[in-house]
């Protein structure tokens, strides 16, 4: 029998921010919210959730799981990336076709080009 997959935990400082940044990068709604942890997804009966969750210490080197993205219009999503809050980084990559970005605690995640690119 296979596993169902329902939650990514991303710890974290401040639970709080980096869901609000989340929800707007995938218009998710927040869902739950407590003093250490804010959940968000599509609604309550649909999953995957994201629950931020969070931690005392702080995130320390590159991560060893990240989120790729696929909009229509890289080069548009890019800029609404980062004005919500993300930031350009540079893990190494060199020239690639997809873009490397940073959500406000520093977790990279990728924006690829869409399909019809």
């Amino acid at each position: 029998m296979a596993s169902s997959w329902n939650w990514l935990v991303v710890d974290c400082a401040e639970p709080r921010r980096l869901a609000e940044f989340w929800s707007r990068v995938l218009e998710f709604k927040i869902l739950e919210e407590d003093a250490e942890s804010v959940a968000v997804g599509l609604d309550e009966g649909t999953y995957p959730k994201i629950l931020f969750l969070r931690v005392p210490e702080p995130k320390n080197g590159k991560n060893r799981l990240h989120l790729d993205l696929t909009p229509d219009d890289q080069a548009a999503e890019v800029e609404r990336l980062l004005a919500l809050g993300a930031r350009h980084v540079d893990i190494g990559q060199g020239e690639q076709p997809w873009v490397v970005l940073a959500d406000p605690e520093g977790n990279e995640f990728c924006v690829l080009r869409g399909e019809g690119a």
